[in-house]
């Protein structure tokens, strides 16, 4: 990403201004995203909208998507120095993170059902589910076999590969957007606790959360306690 040139240095003082907002920016606009589909706060909604909640997942989506493009653009435009750079050697383990994100994306997306993600789904069949499988069975197959939660570690490798030069700003926002995946599927293993019960502690044991330590594992012919 280019960055905006100065004919002059920003003061210290304001430089570290300008991080400290761009932090607080992301951390309120993913305790926002992640508040509104928070169960607590689903069922009050589903309560008050009756079957106007049938929209709800929609305008969730478009709400966070508008309140993403400030942020995005305020980072967008703060000068900051090269924390890191992608460069050497190093381009190979780039082009392999982005790749294996990029599998896990597609994998995610014949697993999941984009419709019901989207909120399309929703208003077509006039329901409020938030099952992303389009039969609400646990689905453990193709990418689910390898993580539970392919997306969110797509997501991860993507922030730390889509870039050549990572600036300060980039690292602060990579940095928190990633502690937020991992937290978002933390509170997603709740809810998938809640909906399938045993059947979903014993796909817990079998397959890592983000990580594929227990199918690196049984490939080496090991057992792993990681979750």
């Amino acid at each position: 990403m280019p960055h905006r040139q100065a004919s002059a240095p920003l003061p210290a003082g304001a430089e570290t201004m300008e991080y400290l907002l761009l932090a607080s920016l992301w951390i309120f606009w993913c305790s926002l995203h992640s508040g509104l589909i928070a169960p607590s706060v689903r069922g009050f909604m589903e309560q008050k909208l009756g079957r106007l909640d049938r929209y709800y997942r929609l305008t969730y989506n478009v709400f966070a998507l508008a309140t993403l493009l400030p942020v995005y653009f305020y980072f967008r435009s703060i000068e900051s120095i090269v924390g890191f750079t992608w460069q050497g050697g190093w381009h190979l383990l780039q082009a392999i993170l982005l790749v294996v994100a990029l599998i896990l994306l597609a994998g995610g997306a014949k697993s999941y059902d984009l419709p019901t993600f989207l909120g399309i789904r929703q208003i077509k069949d006039g329901t409020s589910s938030t099952a992303l499988s389009t039969n609400d069975e646990l689905d453990t197959a193709g990418a689910l076999g390898v993580v539970r939660h392919p997306w969110y570690l797509a997501g991860i490798l993507l922030l730390w590969s889509y870039r050549l030069e990572y600036t300060l700003a980039a690292i602060i926002t990579s940095g928190i957007l990633s502690g937020y995946l991992i937290i978002g599927a933390l509170l997603e293993e709740r809810k998938l606790l809640v909906q399938f019960g045993r059947k979903y502690r014993r796909y817990q044991q079998q397959v890592s959360m983000l990580f594929p330590f227990k199918r690196i594992a049984r490939a080496l012919g090991r057992d792993t306690k990681r979750p």
